[in-house]
């Protein structure tokens, strides 16, 4: 059977604080943060910009997160103020928001894996 895996790299930069933390990441601070998403899929799917079963899931659905917070993304937003409650704002849950979210974006088959970086050697990976 066959099976296709696409790759895709975006950043972008937003504030946040960690609800109760005791030390510096408890107060307001920025990352630029770096996400990879994974998307495998054994089907090609059409998506909402285009109507042929040709990808795997549309590269453009894949980075919603980048756009600006304003246009539904996450880029240059307050996390606390743009997650929902339930998603505090630690890398390992912002990796869990991203998937969660995009996962509701592409085709129910397409199993996903997301990467977000903090910082160049602090990371964290979520699939379900």
């Amino acid at each position: 059977m066959p099976k296709w895996k696409v790759v895709t790299e975006f950043s972008f930069n937003s504030a946040h604080y960690i609800k109760d933390y005791n030390g510096p990441c408890g107060r307001m601070h920025g990352h630029n943060y770096q996400v990879r998403i994974e998307a495998i899929s054994t089907q090609l799917h059409s998506s909402q910009y285009c109507p042929h079963p040709v990808m795997v899931a549309d590269f453009r659905t894949l980075r919603w997160a980048k756009q600006d917070v304003t246009k539904g993304g996450l880029d240059h937003g307050i996390l606390n103020e743009v997650m929902p409650p339930e998603y505090e704002t630690t890398a390992e849950m912002i990796a869990k928001y991203i998937y969660d979210e995009t996962k509701k974006r592409v085709p129910p088959d397409v199993q996903l894996k997301v990467h977000v970086s903090e910082t160049p050697n602090s990371w964290v990976e979520y699939e379900d």
